[in-house]
This record gives C-alpha cells, structure tokens and sequence, in this order.
C-alpha cells in the first residue's frame, strides 16, 4: 500500500455553517488533513465543502456520503465537477446506497436494486467526467445526449460506501476505494481484504465514532441508543449479521420488532458499544484510532460523539487531532 495515511473529521462541525472558517483552519493546524461532510437530514453534503474550499486550501474535502438515489445522474455529476473546479485536486465524491429510511421514507424515493444504482452512477459519472456525450443505456436509467460542461482540472476521485462483499467488491473494481462505516477495528482487515483483492492503491475511508471519556457507564448508555438506531435498519442488520454478530445481535433485533424498544436496549451488550464506539481517555482513544489504521484503513473521518455531555467538541478534536499523539 502506497497511499498515505490522513486523518480526517466529519463535518459540518457544531454551530452555524457561516461561523466555521476559523475552526476549519484549526481543523489543519492540528493536523487534520480532510474534513468529510454527510448527508442524511441535516446540511446537504456539498455546502461545507464548498465553504471550506474557498476558507481553508490546505483540507482535502470528501462527502461520505451522497445517497445515489437522491440527485439524479446528471446532477449529481455537475455538483461534483463544480466542488472539482472549486477544489483542485481536493475533492473525493463518496457516494452509496444510503438506506431504505432515508432515501424511501424521507425522499419518497423507491429504494429498489440498491446495488446496481450505485454501480450505474459510478458508471455514468465516469463517462460524465470524460467530457464527452452521453448516450446510453444502464440497467437502472438511461441518459440521451447529455454533456458535462464544468470541466474541472482534475476529476474528483470516486469512492463507494460498502457494507458487505458485493458492494465492497464494486468499490474495489470500479471506483477509487470504499468508505466503511459502524464497524470495529478488527472487522477493518475482513473488509479491507475485500477491497484490495479488487485492485492496488485503494483508499479506504472510514467513519470512526469516538467520545474521548473515561466516564465509561454514560458513554455505553447513550451509545446503545445509537447503535439501536442504526444497526436495526435492514442494510446495517445485514452487514453486522454477515460480520459474525447475528447471534450477539438477535435479542435486540427480536425486541426492535416487537415494538418493545426497552428491552432492545437492555439486549445490548456494553461490548458491543466498547467495539464499535471509539472511547476512554485521549491517549486509549488515539490508540483504538490507530488499529483502524493498522488493520487496512487509510483516511479516517473522525465523528465526535456528545455521548457525554462533559465531552465539548473543540476538546476532544484538539484531544485527538494527529499534533495530539
């Protein structure tokens, strides 16, 4: 692997968007080298980034991510060629499926072939970037004689949040690399095989949850509301039953049907919370970070989680950042 190492935060970070610019430049004064920007029902994923292009040149920017179904084909293309203009050379599209929630119940969006509409609109933006006409046919939409009029110096990279094994495969063959997301340390190396078993040189981005406290009861607390939110949404059961942890996870799951939403949180072990939530002092905090790095990812995305309400965002960004360790 010959990709360097780069630590990154999500964004956008607390406060209003318009107040930013100086915590951005802190952002790279303490060594971060990426903000990656989110999009569920919050800030759209390309503002930030477009703020910070122009208030902080040293940050590369990413989105992690853009839901495939949510901006069609040819918009999508001309929001990332335009971030691309703005950001020479700074800017990764991440794209996916997103989830049934977002994209069906909150975008009115079927949320059908989830598979194939990414790979399709890797395939189009591909084509798009080219520069020349599309004319043509997917499996899942069809462009008649569109042409990309940005043209920006350098293409953005494109990479694709994958879950299990056939979209991890299509970020290693198709794309630039993969952004993982709700997973552990060591459910980084069965991943990240997945991915460079499709290619050389393939970025790995990874959104780390992280709550730099030692006051380990509150955190665990907080955190199974969390991962209740996320991990019984179908393609996170999905992809944590293909980890390994159906049995660990079935009493949550059973209880999250039956509507009994108490007894889904009490079947959460505080293991399961330590696994997949960064936490403890700086220092312990810094050091879970880095075996996400040494078990095969890449570019981390660091989202600071209010887990503890002792816990302010600026300290644990300075607490964490790579000036930090």
């Amino acid at each position: 692997m010959t990709l360097p190492i780069r630590h990154g935060m999500t964004v956008p970070l607390p406060g209003h968007l318009h107040t930013h610019r100086e915590g951005l430049i802190e952002l790279a004064e303490l060594g971060y080298s990426d903000i990656w920007s989110a999009e569920a029902d919050g800030a759209d994923a390309f503002t930030p980034l477009a703020l910070a292009a122009a208030w902080e040149p040293r940050l590369r920017l990413g989105t992690a991510i853009v839901p495939a179904f949510t901006r069609a084909p040819a918009c999508m293309a001309q929001s990332a060629a335009t971030l691309a203009d703005a950001a020479p050379g700074r800017f990764a599209l991440g794209l996916g499926s997103s989830s049934n929630v977002i994209v069906e119940r909150w975008n009115g969006v079927p949320f059908v072939e989830p598979y194939k509409k990414v790979r399709d609109v890797v395939r189009f933006l591909k084509d798009a970037f080219s520069g020349e006409k599309v004319a043509k046919q997917y499996d899942t939409f069809e462009i008649n004689g569109f042409k990309l009029n940005v043209r920006p110096e350098q293409p953005p990279k494109i990479l694709v949040a994958a879950l299990r094994e056939g979209m991890l495969r299509l970020a290693g063959r198709e794309a630039d690399g993969a952004i993982i997301n709700w997973l552990s340390a060591d459910d980084v190396k069965r991943v990240a095989s997945v991915v460079n078993a499709q290619g050389q040189d393939k970025e790995i981005v990874c959104r780390i949850f992280v709550c730099p406290s030692e006051n380990a009861d509150v955190v665990r607390a907080a955190g199974k509301f969390a991962i209740a939110a996320y991990l019984n949404v179908p393609v996170y059961a999905a992809f944590h039953e293909w980890l390994g942890r159906g049995p660990q996870l079935q009493p949550m799951w059973d209880a999250w049907r039956a509507g009994d939403r108490k007894a889904a949180l009490a079947a959460i072990p505080d293991s399961l919370v330590d696994e997949l939530i960064v936490h403890g002092s700086p220092a312990a905090c810094r050091a879970q970070i880095q075996r996400y790095f040494d078990n095969g990812v890449t570019t981390s995305t660091l989202a600071i989680q209010a887990l503890d309400p002792d816990v302010k965002f600026w300290d644990a960004a300075r607490s964490l950042s790579p000036s930090a360790s």
